[in-house]
């Protein structure tokens, strides 16, 4: 009876293989689990911007309609507009009432402008963007294009 009494005094804690195999499945849980969850973070980071966009393109029209088809000059002149993108980075807004020529439009890779009246879009994760979406620096901006009938990412239209 005293022998069967040590040996339960004995077993009260787990051994150096049950912890080292219990750390080797949580580091392999862990891998699996990191990929899938940082995509998650970053769709949800796009949705949030085109959910931006199209919100900004509506309070823009709304501007448009109370100041007699006139566009504002910045996002500043609105009210309620996020100033930054979900990556930290300033939305980016363009009229094309007064500019001259082509040469800031953002363009397809054709390059025609895919707008007629205004850019606005996020420079995406990398914050660096470049006037035609096939652009590499361009390609993970969330774009409003054809005059607000596409808004998503530059690298899907």
């Amino acid at each position: 009876m005293v022998h069967f009494k040590k040996l339960l005094k004995r077993k009260k804690g787990f051994t150096l293989a049950e912890l080292l195999l219990a750390v080797a499945v949580v580091g392999i849980l862990s891998a699996v689990a990191f990929p899938s969850y940082s995509k998650y973070v970053e769709r949800m980071k796009i949705t949030t911007a085109v959910t931006d966009i199209i919100d900004m393109g509506v309070k823009i029209e709304r501007f448009r309609t109370a100041n007699n088809g006139d566009l504002p000059a910045s996002l500043a002149q609105l009210q309620g507009v996020p100033a930054l993108d979900p990556w930290e980075n300033p939305y980016q807004y363009l009229s094309f009432e007064g500019l001259n020529g082509q040469g800031q439009m953002r363009k397809d890779k054709n390059l025609v402008p895919v707008n007629t009246d205004y850019d606005l879009y996020s420079m995406g994760k990398d914050g660096r963007s470049v006037g035609p979406f096939t652009a590499k620096p361009s390609r993970d901006d969330v774009v409003r294009a054809n005059d607000g009938g596409f808004v998503g990412l530059a690298a899907d239209y």
